[in-house]
Formats: C-alpha cells, sequence, structure tokens
C-alpha cells in the first residue's frame, strides 16, 4: 500500500503551519541582521571601511535590509494575529486590535510617522527625541487597556506577551532616551551613536521575534484553510 491505514492528512486546502522549523527561522534570520549590522558597525568606526556594504546593512540607515525586516517583522505579527483571532471563541475584539496595531507599527517602520512627531515640545536632554512623551503616555494606556485580555490568557502565554513587550518597549522607546542625549551632544556619525542605536535596534528585532514565536505557539495544531469549503450543487 503506497500509504499507511490511519494516517492523518490535511484537508484539501488547508495547511498547517510547521511551528518548530518557522520559529527556528526566525530567530536565525533575527540574530543574523543583528550581527550583520554590528559587523559593518565595527569595519566602519574601527577599520575605517566605508561603501555600499556599510549602508545596507548598518542598523543607523534607512531604506536598506534592516529597515526591510524591521517593517516585515511586525506585518508577520499582525498576519498570525489575523490567524489567531479567527479561531479564538473569545476576546476576538483584543486579538485583531492587536493585529491592527503591529499592521501600524509595520507601516510606521517603513515610512517613519513617529519620527515627524518631534520638535512639537521644548526638551532636551533624554528628551531630545521628544517623540517618546507621547509614545510613552500611548504605551501606559494600551497596557492599562490591555490587563483583563492577558490575565485571561494561559500564565504561560502571558508571560511571554509580557516579555515580547518589555523587550520591544526597551529598544523602541526607552533607548530613545540615551539615544538623544549622545545625539544631542555628540551628533549621529559617531560609534557610541552606532553601538546605542545597534542595542535599539536588536531589541526590537529580539522583542518582535519573542512574540512571533509566542503565536506560533498558540497556533501549533491549527490549519489553515487556503481555499473556500466546494459548497454541494443546487438545482
Amino acid at each position: 500500500m503506497s500509504s499507511q491505514v490511519g494516517e492523518e492528512r490535511s484537508p484539501a486546502g488547508t495547511v498547517e503551519l510547521p511551528v518548530f522549523v518557522a520559529r527556528r527561522v526566525l530567530a536565525v534570520t533575527s540574530i543574523a541582521f543583528s550581527l550583520a549590522g554590528l559587523a559593518v558597525e565595527l569595519l566602519r568606526h574601527l577599520g575605517g571601511h566605508e561603501g555600499p556594504a556599510i549602508s545596507l546593512w548598518s542598523l543607523s540607515y534607512e531604506g536598506n535590509m534592516p529597515s526591510w525586516y524591521a517593517s516585515v517583522l511586525p506585518l508577520l505579527c499582525s498576519g498570525l494575529l489575523t490567524w489567531v483571532a479567527a479561531g479564538e471563541a473569545s476576546d476576538r475584539f483584543f486579538w485583531r486590535l492587536l493585529a491592527l496595531g503591529f499592521l501600524l507599527i509595520s507601516i510606521d517602520e517603513a515610512v517613519g510617522f513617529h519620527e515627524r512627531l518631534s520638535g512639537q515640545f521644548d526638551v532636551g536632554g533624554v528628551l531630545y527625541f521628544d517623540w517618546v512623551i507621547p509614545a510613552g503616555f500611548l504605551v501606559t494606556v494600551l497596557g492599562l487597556a490591555f490587563l483583563g485580555f492577558l490575565r485571561r490568557l494561559s500564565p504561560e502565554t502571558a508571560r511571554r506577551f509580557v516579555l515580547a513587550g518589555a523587550i520591544y518597549v526597551t529598544g523602541a522607546v526607552l533607548f530613545e532616551l540615551p539615544l538623544g542625549w549622545w545625539t544631542e551632544r555628540y551628533g549621529d556619525d559617531s560609534f557610541g551613536y552606532a553601538l546605542i542605536d545597534w542595542c535599539e535596534e536588536t531589541l526590537e528585532f529580539v522583542g518582535l521575534t519573542v512574540f512571533a514565536s509566542a503565536l506560533l505557539a498558540r497556533l501549533e495544531g491549527r490549519r489553515l484553510m487556503l481555499t473556500p469549503p466546494v459548497a454541494a450543487p443546487t438545482r
């Protein structure tokens, strides 16, 4: 016989996510982007090298490979959240709201809306990048609004979500404080700036990767319908 009796097969038109492989690929890819970014900064500031590879892989540049990846990761999270929401019996509103939020984060990474908020407050020092003021307020409000949702999750999932959020917010918002202080005093073309910015971007990669991995774990065993079921013909 060509197949074993009782072998479980996915229904036609569906796909089951290979969770272990997907999580491994995500982790390896994020590590690779981070290490590549660190390598080019060391080559530039300590080795005196310049060239296309620096601007292509530096985490401090825009419109390059790391900035593309920084927009792809939240977009991936948005897609996974949409998939999760489709199979949840409760709290679909919160799952869909998270999906929308990560879609907006992806758009912001590509367009840079948050940077356009700078210059609204007459501050300096650690608040040199003053967009962190409304960002900090927004993070606080959203954190309070999602407390009930987190409590209704399983303890393991809730811990992963909180860990991912803490890492991401540390990179995306809190690290803007020392980066702003350094930029105001020494500019944005020094090794110190590059290292702080590299830490910031790497923490964002790690936070999004941890969150995506938690979503993949929740999706384990679920199947995604690729084509709609064929209805019986009617006369």
